[in-house]
């Protein structure tokens, strides 16, 4: 049985290096692990309890939870955004964190990477996601980290499944993302 990891990339551009990086996380995905990319970020209204009732969530906000609901664990891929987390992946945790008391994301093992220009790869947007996440519910692995600076220039004409590095880090962070999502199955 595989695990499915649920990708969120918290960058819309179409060229996104961090789109790219969860791409290569798909590509990559060792035996056992199936990575899929959650499209429709983009169409989630910004949270309101307004329009979080049974009956009438909004489609893309109900598919993402189903999507997560779906999922034995999720990694997230995080470009920095003024030094924080981008608004799109903030709102996805904040849908993800209700209805109170009963979180989509329902203790599910969580990590969070990322690449961004800056020569720290994003460490701070990648903390803030770790710590929202943790306040909604996930079960977030603190020692499961990537950041890979200089994204503009390291990408720039090399994919990130084709850069070797890169690879080997990707795969470890999908195989002990993987070992954290089975061990409740095999307990």
């Amino acid at each position: 049985m595989s695990v499915r990891i649920l990708a969120l990339v918290g960058s819309l551009r179409s060229g996104s290096h961090n789109r790219q990086l969860a791409e290569a996380a798909v590509k990559i995905a060792p035996e056992g692990s199936e990575v899929v990319v959650h499209e429709g970020l983009a169409e989630i209204p910004f949270y309101n309890e307004d329009i979080d009732v049974e009956g009438s969530v909004p489609a893309a906000a109900a598919q993402l939870r189903e999507a997560v609901s779906g999922a034995d664990a999720l990694l997230l891929f995080t470009p920095e955004y003024n030094g924080t987390i981008p608004a799109v992946l903030k709102n996805a945790i904040d849908w993800l964190s209700r209805p109170y008391g009963a979180a989509t994301l329902g203790d599910k093992p969580v990590a969070v990477i990322g690449t961004a220009y800056g020569q720290y790869g994003g460490v701070w947007a990648q903390d803030e996601a770790r710590k929202a996440l943790g306040i909604a519910g996930g079960k977030v692995i603190e020692d499961i980290k990537l950041s890979i600076p200089g994204s503009v220039t390291r990408f720039a004409e090399l994919h990130p499944a084709d850069d070797t590095e890169v690879v080997e880090q990707l795969t470890e962070v999908i195989v002990r993302l993987n070992s954290h999502a089975a061990a409740p199955a095999a307990a």
